[in-house]
């Protein structure tokens, strides 16, 4: 079988060269000149553990090639999926521009049977508006089926998530698409895969409520976390003892500073603006979003404190920069917000992380900032160090190195890395997120 995927991003390059490795014929379709030269010479324009070896092994088997040509590969093709951006407008609603594009261009150039699969995440009723934008550009009469197929990948473990997911979800009221996409994952239920095969609207509700649910876990943990700080209580204890309990689960349970990402962020607002759309407001989600805001916040507010208030001319080193660890992504990323705030206060910032260094220099250029070579470059001469992201490198740190190269002995540890009392023992003034006084 042929496929396109349109879209080379995150989701569209780990969904090709994953379908490739199920044994199809994919060609991975953008727009974007730079990017498709940068795949075909082996360059993968984002950091994700695992990934270049699946675009290397598929690429050198013949099954995997990349295109500006979508016009080619959508004749060539029985299955398109769409894998392109769905960003947040200022209201909180969906920018599908990118979405109808495709969908157009999919309508000028079909001249057979076509089975178009949504990978992006979109809200309720968009795949339906695909086929009506599809069929109104359509030269001939041709029949176009549309599958939502949402997808659940999580940075820095999509590949795995995409060979050995927890379940796929498949979306359609046509009984051939949905056994043609059940044939392309049919290696899926060798391992006993879960499948769930339902309609349009709920295949789409599905992707929004699941992350809407997760990103109320964060924002939960977090305000317990802060009670726990009030009342002398360890937040971890709290979160171990909860997750026990099968009814919740321990996943998602960890205070920080605030999630951020590709997906929650948008995901929550979108689904609140949905609710508000269809007169069915989704209260809880709009507080997990202002609980999410005040804990960035309050953030920042722990680093000032340890400085005593006194930020102008205050070193502050950073290690992390990305949202998350084994990824380069910094979209919504805590780090944003801490820096910026520092920066307007007057503070010096010193930064490091393993992968995402070369993206925030698009927010912060050289100059506004020092990106340091390594953790100990970011930590010499700081008054403050402060953990935003759990790369397991910063998770043993020579802490007596580091007492000698700092100018203050203060860590702000937002992901709780470090046990405190091993800290304080060595000298350093400690503070985490939700362990107590």
């Amino acid at each position: 079988m042929h496929v396109t995927v349109v879209g080379t991003g995150y989701v569209g390059l780990v969904a090709g060269a994953g379908l490739a490795d199920f044994g199809l014929h994919v060609v991975c379709v953008d727009k974007i000149r730079e990017k498709i030269e940068l795949l075909e010479k082996g360059i993968i324009p984002f950091y994700e553990p695992g990934l270049k070896e699946l675009v290397d092994r598929n690429v050198s088997n013949g099954r995997l090639s990349f295109s500006t040509d979508l016009a080619t590969s959508v004749r060539s093709s029985l299955v398109i999926f769409i894998a392109v951006g769905t960003p947040s407008r200022d209201d909180g609603t969906v920018d599908l521009s990118a979405v109808e594009a495709v969908a157009r261009e999919i309508g000028q150039v079909i001249d057979d049977y076509k089975v178009v699969v949504t990978k992006s995440t979109v809200p309720v009723g968009t795949n339906r508006r695909i086929r009506e934008i599809i069929l109104e550009e359509a030269k001939n009469s041709v029949s176009v089926d549309v599958v939502s197929n949402p997808e659940f990948l999580r940075e820095g473990s999509a590949v795995e998530d995409f060979m050995r997911p927890n379940r796929v979800v498949i979306g359609s009221d046509s009984e051939k698409a949905l056994a043609i996409v059940k044939d392309i994952y049919r290696p899926l239920y060798l391992i006993e895969t879960p499948f769930v095969v339902t309609n349009l609207e709920t295949a789409e509700m599905i992707k929004y409520a699941s992350n809407a649910f997760l990103a109320t876990k964060i924002s939960f943990i977090n305000e317990v976390a802060n009670l726990c700080e009030a009342v002398g209580a360890d937040v971890h204890h709290v979160a171990k003892a909860m997750g026990l309990d099968k009814r919740i689960g321990p996943k998602f349970l960890h205070p920080g500073p605030g999630f951020g990402g590709s997906c929650f962020p948008k995901d929550t607002k979108a689904f609140v603006a949905i609710g508000r759309e269809h007169n069915a407001p989704q209260r809880i989600v709009e507080s997990v979003i202002q609980v999410n805001e005040a804990q960035k916040r309050r953030s920042i507010e722990k680093v000032k404190m340890v400085l005593e208030d006194e930020v102008q001319g205050k070193t502050v080193s950073v290690l992390g920069l990305s949202f998350k660890p084994n990824t380069s992504d910094i979209r919504e990323a805590p780090s944003i917000t801490l820096i910026g705030s520092l920066l307007e206060e007057g503070a010096k910032i010193r930064a490091f992380d393993p992968a995402a260094i070369e993206e925030f220099k698009n927010l912060f250029p050289e100059g506004t900032i020092y990106y340091a070579k390594d953790s100990y470059d970011a930590a010499e001469g700081a008054d403050v160090l402060v953990v935003v992201t759990e790369w397991n490198e910063f998770r043993n740190l020579d802490l007596e190195r580091l007492k000698g190269i700092m100018n203050g002995y203060r860590i702000v540890d937002l992901r709780n890395v470090y046990d405190p009392h091993k800290v304080q023992a060595l000298g350093f003034q400690y503070i985490g997120v939700g362990r107590g006084a």
